[in-house]
């Protein structure tokens, strides 16, 4: 492609583009795979029948299902920091500093949020069904899902002294305040757990992450809610990945124009040059005034070897060969620096 290149802002353009598909696609087929197999597994009530069924099942291990049953603690529970009478067996405590940080950009102030402490709680607990049949949950920290919920949040306003004002604006921070919140997974609550089920060698129940590399979930909401979720989260990624390449498409058509019309040019340059050598040999009978070796005294004023061979009109200046003429990079005389409409051979006698 002599003489055309990609520029830089489409080259950034189309690489963002790009990458950003490729990321996007795999989250989307990830988030396919995860729902395809929330779909196949299995639901399961918990009670005295699924303890016959993991008994016959091969390595006593079903390896992706649905549960959903009661929270219970094995033993002592957490209580609210805030609410002596709210407990539960999943706790976290989290302190956000909010601030207002300046952009010299766009010239306006921007929230910003950092965690300044984070504190999680966990005692071990069951999902206990109807007949008192109880599952025991492993490893819930490691869980995806809504599992927790606020039962505590406050903001702590900052009051500001004029030196603090003005520490602000020659910062360009301002600290908001802090927000306090504390969730649980209370005693009660209905879990929806979807994992591996297994039985242990002395009869118990537990569920654990997947070992073939499954999500693990547990949600406080339905498993319809759960799954729709998914599905939205499926719906999301493949939106933004067609946008990703709707963009990178738009890119290289937009290169792909630009090209097309420098080639254009390129063939109208030639077939210009081709007329006005066949008009000029068709004149003098003998080969164009351009092409001779010898140097003139009325040699081209750019290239200084070549014959000044063309007239450029309206202007009508005498200063430089056809070859010179069609490499100006704005079709400007040199001479007077009117605009060129035409040329026309000079014919030499």
């Amino acid at each position: 492609m002599d003489g055309f290149s990609m520029r830089i802002p489409e080259a950034v353009c189309l690489g963002a583009s790009l990458t950003l598909s490729g990321i996007c696609f795999y989250l989307y087929r990830k988030s396919r795979t995860t729902v395809d197999k929330l779909d196949d597994a299995p639901h399961f009530p918990i009670d005295r029948n699924l303890n016959d069924i993991l008994k016959v099942t091969p390595g006593a291990c079903l390896q992706y299902v649905v549960i959903e049953g009661a929270v219970q603690p094995v033993g002592e529970t957490l209580v609210s920091h805030f609410h002596k009478e709210i407990t539960g067996v999943l706790q976290k405590y989290l302190l956000r500093q909010q601030r207002l940080v300046w952009n010299p950009f766009s010239r306006t102030w921007t929230d910003s949020e950092k965690i300044t402490l984070q504190r999680m709680n966990e005692v071990p607990f069951v999902l206990v069904g109807s007949d008192q049949t109880a599952v025991k949950v492993l490893c819930p920290v490691q869980a995806s899902g809504t599992h927790m919920e606020i039962i505590h949040e406050k903001f702590h306003q900052v009051n500001y002294s004029l030196g603090d004002i003005v520490g602000q604006y020659l910062t360009g921070e301002k600290l908001k305040g802090q927000l306090e919140t504390e969730e649980m997974l209370k005693v009660g609550k209905t879990l929806t757990g979807v994992g591996e089920l297994i039985m242990d060698t002395d009869g118990s129940l537990n569920l654990r992450p997947p070992s073939n590399s499954s999500h693990y979930f547990l949600s406080i909401m339905d498993f319809d809610t759960l799954k729709q979720e998914q599905k939205d989260m499926v719906l999301w990624w493949k939106m933004v990945a067609i946008a990703s390449v709707v963009v990178g498409a738009a890119v290289v058509f937009s290169v792909g124009w630009r090209y097309y019309k420098h080639l254009k040019h390129r063939r109208n340059l030639e077939q210009a040059r081709k007329e006005f050598e066949r008009l000029t040999a068709e004149a003098s009978g003998a080969p164009p005034a351009g092409a001779a070796d010898d140097l003139v005294e009325n040699a081209c004023i750019i290239c200084l070897s070549n014959q000044r061979n063309c007239i450029l009109l309206d202007c009508g200046h005498v200063c430089c060969c056809f070859s010179c003429y069609q490499s100006l990079p704005r079709h400007l005389c040199p001479i007077c620096r009117q605009d060129i409409r035409r040329v026309v051979p000079l014919y030499h006698v």
